[in-house]
């Protein structure tokens, strides 16, 4: 049994040495990147038991993210190496204050090989969360047909649906995203968004009136990131504020979104109060930002735990 599965692609990430517009950076370091992927990471270290339905290059570079992954103890008997396609390759540049951009080199990427009758309905019937986000549909193919075949997958078995908008502009347009990623909204359980996310999507700014407009697609959890001023969240008609939690340094803010998606359907599984489980989503992202990397800033269950002074909680 799978507590969580999620789709997305992976890239090799390369990391500049040094800060500053990336035409400056000589020298990067290769690690490992992709929004689902960090998330499936995410879930893993806090314990879950996490699936990856994905494509890789048959490369080294392939091969490297396959034996990355699962040394993380993710389930990647979905994961297939590909002949003819690069896996992807991004590059960040970073600034001096953790900000940054992102350069994408992942169009022929091996999950455009994917079609929706390569998902196998008995991979669905193990889990109970299926996760998805608005990056996976934008890369193009047949990608949002694959997107909408898994959550009809989902919905027949009783999964619950999380999704991330993640909108990514350099990826695809304002109008198709919103377009393509509203129609998914009345199969959603659970929504983790920014409030620009949201305002693309609903066409409304403030985060009472998001509430409200998700809401009245039946979405049962909604939680609102706002970065720096923490996260609102609404559950059975209750509206709960979650302030920030300080992070030590900010160092790198990707891969914050992610961890939070984590966090909060870590909560979600444990039955936890929606304070509590803001809470949990907010600290793991602030440790997240705190460390340079997609990922490598994603904590285990037990440094949460002591981060929130609550070690033996989980024992209690």
């Amino acid at each position: 049994m799978l507590d969580v599965i999620t789709i997305g692609d992976a890239l090799i990430t390369f990391q500049p040495s040094t800060r500053g517009p990336m035409r400056f950076a000589h020298t990067f370091e290769r690690k490992v990147g992709g929004a689902e992927l960090n998330f499936a990471i995410g879930c893993a270290r806090l314990g879950l038991k996490t699936g990856w339905i994905s494509r890789l290059g048959n490369d080294e570079f392939g091969r490297y993210i396959q034996h990355f992954v699962r040394g993380e103890g993710i389930d990647i008997s979905r994961v297939r190496l590909v002949d003819g396609y690069p896996t992807s390759l991004n590059f960040k540049e970073m600034m001096e204050d953790g900000s940054g951009r992102t350069f994408y080199y992942r169009f022929h990427s091996p999950t455009s090989t994917m079609t929706p009758d390569d998902l196998d309905e008995n991979y669905f019937k193990r889990a109970k969360v299926l996760h998805i986000t608005g990056v996976f549909p934008a890369i193009g193919g047949r990608n949002y047909d694959i997107i909408k075949r898994a959550v009809e997958l989902a919905k027949r078995h009783r999964l619950l649906v999380s999704f991330d908008p993640n909108i990514r502009l350099r990826l695809w347009g304002r109008e198709e995203a919103k377009e393509k990623l509203t129609a998914l909204l009345p199969d959603v359980d659970i929504i983790l968004t920014g409030e620009d996310e949201a305002e693309l999507l609903l066409g409304v700014k403030s985060v009472r009136a998001i509430i409200h407009s998700l809401s009245d697609f039946g979405i049962g959890w909604i939680a609102v990131k706002r970065g720096e001023k923490g996260a609102v969240g609404h559950h059975n008609g209750v509206t709960v504020e979650s302030p920030p939690v300080k992070p030590r340094k900010v160092v790198d803010t990707v891969g914050a979104g992610d961890g939070f998606d984590a966090g909060f359907i870590y909560g979600v599984l444990q039955n936890w109060p929606l304070d509590r489980t803001l809470a949990f989503a907010n600290t793991i992202g602030s440790m997240v930002v705190s460390v340079s990397g997609d990922n490598e800033g994603l904590p285990y269950l037990e440094d949460v735990l002591i981060q929130l002074g609550e070690k033996d909680f989980i024992e209690r």
